[in-house]
């Protein structure tokens, strides 16, 4: 949870870079995601939260058309540029981000003014928890209001959809942005990814006696690199194949005729979204019905079907998860995009001490680099911090 003190050095921070307050303090938070792997841009079921860590941005606008950031990340020096020359082939690295959403806000008939942007941000880079998506949505947040764009929240989603997928070059969904815009605290957004509407679950770990362990495997993958790519192209052949317009329209009974249409890989891809899909709606009725100490068994399952069908997951992730399972768990699995990153358990909180060590073990035992281990609740979205 971010702090008055933390505000204040933020500002602090953006003072001693550019000599002058900041306009305002903006956060937007990372996510988990409970249930639903993929299935958001095959116009399906996904039900993220969003968690305790965020990007922040001081921003302050100029009179001229000069953008000039600076990020904490990795003590990154000062970026500038000419805000009349940005296109997308002309952004790098990571002020991709912020002047990604900058670029699709002026393609959306919105002046653009020039500014001062310091960033800050203790979402873990790599990890699978929308590092990435934070930043855009902190980003689109703070400017709707500096320039008086009059977004909805939903619209600032596609926002930051379009920055990621046309400037970073991500083909990925509306799920990150969507959590870490539209979620509150101590809920799950249950969204549907077709008509974009969004329910708010409840889900209070902390009364059930429950937590979320994440355990960052230190295993990074670029979402912009091939393998999230293929997997997409994988889904909308069989889409085209089977004769839908996305796999969110093909049922569990279709499956057994889709077997003889589809080659054995395809089949597998389109096996998990479809499967996929009915998890999260079961996860979204047991939440609502048990609570959440009953979803354990359909978390695991998501994970045996991201591993097999999917094939996404990666050793250190299949480690985390089967040891957190044989230590305690209720329920494991891998979180965000694959091929790395995170992965996530559900336990009751007393068991956190058998599992965090028992998790170090096993990767300090089987050569692995040693992860990043840390529990998260279910957090506010995105939000001006400095009011």
């Amino acid at each position: 949870m971010t702090t008055r003190t933390d505000v204040d050095d933020i500002a602090a921070a953006f003072t001693a870079h550019f000599g002058h307050a900041p306009d305002g303090v903006w956060s937007a938070p990372g996510r988990v995601n409970l249930i639903g792997e993929h299935t958001d841009y095959n116009e399906g079921f996904v039900l993220p939260f969003a968690i305790d860590r965020s990007a922040r941005v001081a921003v302050r606008l100029r009179a001229d058309a000069t953008a000039r950031l600076v990020s904490a990340y990795g003590n990154q020096g000062l970026v500038t540029v000419n805000l009349d020359t940005l296109s997308p082939g002309t952004m790098k690295g990571w002020t991709a981000y912020p002047l990604g959403v900058l670029w699709v806000l002026r393609q959306q008939g919105v002046a653009l003014r020039g500014f001062e942007l310091y960033l800050d941000s203790d979402v873990p880079l790599g990890a699978g928890l929308s590092s990435s998506a934070a930043i855009e949505c902190a980003t689109a947040l703070a400017f709707d209001e500096l320039l008086g764009a009059g977004l909805a929240p939903a619209d600032l989603v596609l926002v930051g959809q379009r920055a990621e997928n046309e400037v970073v070059g991500a083909p990925t969904g509306i799920l990150d942005q969507s959590a870490s815009l539209l979620a509150t605290e101590g809920h799950a957004v249950f969204l549907d990814c077709r008509s974009r509407e969004s329910t708010l679950v409840p889900l209070d770990l902390a009364a059930a006696g429950l937590l979320v362990l994440v355990v960052d495997t230190k295993v990074t993958h670029r979402h912009a690199t091939g393998d999230y790519a293929e997997r997409r192209a994988s889904c909308e052949l069989g889409a085209e194949v089977l004769g839908v317009a996305s796999l969110r329209d093909v049922d569990a009974e279709d499956l057994a005729e889709a077997a003889g249409l589809l080659d054995g890989e395809t089949y597998r891809r389109v096996r998990h979204i479809v499967t996929e899909n009915r998890r999260v709606l079961a996860t979204v009725d047991v939440l609502g019905t048990d609570g959440p100490a009953a979803i354990g068994d359909l978390l695991t399952a998501s994970h045996a079907s991201m591993r097999d069908d999917f094939e996404i997951s990666c050793p250190e992730l299949d480690l985390a998860v089967d040891t957190a399972l044989a230590n305690g768990a209720l329920g494991a699995r891998m979180t965000g995009g694959g091929f790395g990153g995170s992965a996530i358990a559900l336990l009751p909180a007393a068991g956190e001490p058998t599992v965090r060590a028992a998790v170090v073990h096993a990767f300090a035992a089987a050569g692995f680099t040693a992860p990043d281990i840390f529990a998260v609740t279910a957090a506010a979205g995105a939000r001006r911090l400095d009011r």
